[in-house]
């Protein structure tokens, strides 16, 4: 097999609320931290035993702008992407890295009534988005524009389109 495959699918409850940076061409990144656990009995002490994975989540553009509107801290939240390291010089001239899952696709798992945010919205479907795979796009709603997001509506991004006849 020739083809590799970088896709990582992640349910969880998020660390924090989204922080947002602005870039001057309109751009901006949203992340954020998501916990998941992996629970176990131990076998000699018969206890429960729950280990907690932090991700550090990154979402672009429009789909990290609803991120951050709808989504707060404690929130359930569905997260599909791609791993990437970043590596960086700290002010003592060490190398560092940073583990990132690039978010492309977000499902918001958290039932009307229970987001510390106070949100009510339709809960009888997940909230769907989808940030720009190419990391320079937005996310596109198939609402107009000037109508409110519904927390737990669906919708996804059409891929940008292409000159096929089809």
């Amino acid at each position: 097999m020739t083809g590799t495959l970088n896709k990582v699918m992640l349910i969880g409850h998020t660390g924090d609320d989204v922080k947002m940076h602005y870039f001057e061409g309109g751009g901006s990144i949203g992340r954020f931290p998501l916990a998941t656990n992996e629970s176990y009995t131990n076998r000699t002490t018969g206890e429960r035993v729950t280990n907690t994975e932090w991700h550090n989540v990154v979402v672009r553009n429009k789909a990290a702008e609803i991120c951050e509107k709808y989504l707060k801290k404690g929130d359930r939240v569905y997260v599909e992407g791609r791993i990437k390291t970043r590596k960086w010089q700290d002010d003592q001239g060490n190398e560092r890295y940073q583990t990132e899952i690039h978010c492309t696709d977000f499902t918001f798992l958290t039932p009307k009534g229970e987001s510390e945010s106070g949100y009510q919205g339709n809960s009888n479907a997940g909230y769907q988005g989808n940030s720009n795979r190419q990391g320079g796009g937005n996310a596109t709603p198939s609402k107009p524009a000037n109508q409110n997001y519904n927390k737990n509506e669906s919708y996804s991004q059409e891929e940008e389109d292409d000159d096929l006849p089809f």
